[in-house]
């Protein structure tokens, strides 16, 4: 497709359908999201920090790692398993030596809140002796070849795979069946990983033939069809399978690859970058279109997949991913250790304090999560978003907005200890200082290495989780004196009643703070919530 003074498009069969959605561009995507499907909320859990290692190979380096954290008062929202904790690569098992028990392991990180995170792969190592493949292909379920009804082989983990072939609706229900497996050890999350599908190869596409044959609902095709629906459709079917099984909790699935309305049923992230500077800065306009394509929950693996990062290149990537939608640390095994403890040495502490913020912020996420999935907006957003009043702000790439409160700038240049910020117009404070800028122009920000630039909208009230309490932090506009702004909450989890405080705060002439609450929904509201009132001189706290 190629778009300039006209718009030309080359498909290679079907019907071209074409949908538009005229208006500002947050109706337009309002709009787009009601076409595809909006994202649900998800369970609470998933908004906090992840950890991940390619080359853990055994629970007994997972469970140091969760002692790591406990030891270090760190927060571990998931600890994710990759590939080696399968039995031979065959997808659904766990080996029977080197991850002996991984209820356990399940049960130990749960004791401090968190949560294990299982990798799937669709290749089912094609060997009659697995009964994985032995019964799929029994019935039927997989791709076939071109000519003939035998599965399609290609190269994977596990060595030769057949493809599930998730265009069947009865091939979705088999597969979704195997998810038990994984749940009664203890998962709670699921990591579909190679759902383009990849098939492993050397000088040739790494990719299954497009010719290979696809059920398609009944009507029957090929992979050139079919191919961009794969990651979609197995993302339906893992995310019907959680559901089914556990109808009282939230599924949360992550997926490589997806298609349009992916969001119904995965997060997504932004692939295995290499740990350069260049891919950081590549990171802000990735998760932004990302987002502007529906898919609001995206972010990097921090520090880079691949490669050494330096000490301030790893928590120049923290600090980003601290305000993006899906935060998690991700590396190959061929790396060094990426641990909080030692991704940076020389900046432990530093590395400490934002793994903390991230979950500072988890109340202010998990509403713009509630928020999303009424309005299909993304979290992190354009410095632009709602509209594009200022054509300055249509070139900015480098910065976000976090919802409509927040404007993150992450540093992405080496050695860069200040930086410049457009901000939109209106009022904006600074995060750490409270400092007062004028809007529409630009501003030169201090970044020092443990902080980057972050702005509160004027009028702004941003609730925080502090000791265990969510405070509401008000920064009245100095025009008017007033801050509004809403909190949600639940149990975190399962399908039961909700409630949503809305705030406004106004602050008079003489300096004294006036507070309004008012709810909706029938979830308890629990302990009255603190008040930090900023901007006026000193912070002052206030119970409400």
């Amino acid at each position: 497709m190629v778009v300039g003074d006209d718009l030309a498009c080359s498909f290679d069969g079907g019907a071209l359908r074409t949908y538009v959605l005229p208006g500002r561009p947050d109706r337009a995507l309002a709009r787009y999201a009601e076409l595809t499907g909006r994202a649900p909320l998800p369970p609470r859990w998933a908004l906090g920090y992840h950890h991940c290692r390619w080359g853990y190979r055994t629970q007994a380096e997972l469970e140091a790692v969760a002692d790591g954290f406990r030891q270090r008062g760190l927060p571990l929202a998931a600890l994710h398993l990759d590939i080696d904790h399968m039995d031979r690569y065959r997808v659904f098992t766990f080996d029977p030596e080197r991850f002996p028990d991984v209820a356990s392991l399940a049960e130990d990180v749960a004791a401090d809140g968190g949560h294990l995170v299982a990798i799937v792969d669709p290749g089912v190592g094609a060997d009659d002796d697995n009964p994985t493949y032995r019964d799929g292909a029994a019935a039927g379920l997989f791709c076939r070849r071109a000519r003939g009804a035998k599965p399609e082989h290609g190269v994977a983990w596990p060595g030769r795979v057949a493809y599930p072939d998730f265009t069947n609706p009865a091939t979705r229900s088999w597969w979704g069946s195997h998810y038990r497996r994984l749940l009664d050890a203890g998962i709670d999350g699921i990591w579909h990983d190679l759902c383009e599908p990849a098939a492993f190869a050397i000088g040739v596409e790494a990719a299954p033939p497009l010719g290979m044959r696809h059920d398609l609902e009944g009507r029957g095709g090929d992979h050139l069809e079919a191919r961009n629906l794969y990651g979609l459709t197995m993302a339906r079917a893992g995310y019907e399978a959680l559901l089914a099984e556990r109808p009282d909790h939230r599924p949360w699935l992550l997926s490589r690859s997806g298609w349009a309305g992916l969001q119904r049923y995965a997060w997504t992230w932004t692939g295995d970058a290499e740990a350069t500077w260049e891919m950081l800065r590549m990171t802000v306009a990735t998760v932004l279109n990302l987002g502007l394509s529906g898919i609001p929950y995206s972010g990097p693996d921090i520090g880079g997949f691949r490669g050494a990062p330096s000490p301030e290149l790893y928590l120049r990537w923290l600090q980003l991913a601290t305000f993006l939608g899906f935060c998690r640390t991700h590396c190959s095994f061929d790396t060094p250790p990426r641990e909080p403890w030692n991704a940076a040495p020389g900046l432990e502490e530093e590395v400490a304090g934002w793994i903390r913020l991230r979950h500072r912020l988890v109340p202010y996420l998990y509403t713009l999560a509630w928020d999303a999935s009424r309005s299909g907006a993304p979290l992190a957003r354009p410095v632009w978003w709602p509209g594009a009043a200022d054509a300055d702000l249509l070139a900015v790439d480098d910065a976000f907005l976090l919802g409509e409160s927040l404007l993150v700038a992450p540093v992405t240049a080496d050695g860069a200890r200040t930086r410049r910020v457009r901000l939109p117009a209106g009022s904006w404070f600074g995060w750490w200082d409270d400092e007062v800028a004028d809007g529409g122009a630009e501003v030169e920000a201090d970044a020092p290495l443990d902080r980057i630039p972050v702005f509160v909208r004027a009028g702004a009230v941003v609730p925080l989780e502090e000791d265990g309490q969510v405070v509401l932090h008000a920064w009245p506009d100095p025009a008017t004196g007033r801050a509004e702004g809403h909190v949600y909450s639940d149990a975190g989890d399962g399908y039961g009643p909700h409630r949503v405080d809305h705030v406004v705060v106004t602050v008079g002439g003489d300096g004294e703070a006036a507070v309004e609450r008012t709810s909706e929904g029938e979830h308890p509201a629990g302990e009255e919530p603190t008040v930090v009132v900023h901007g006026h001189g000193t912070s002052t706290a206030i119970r409400l």
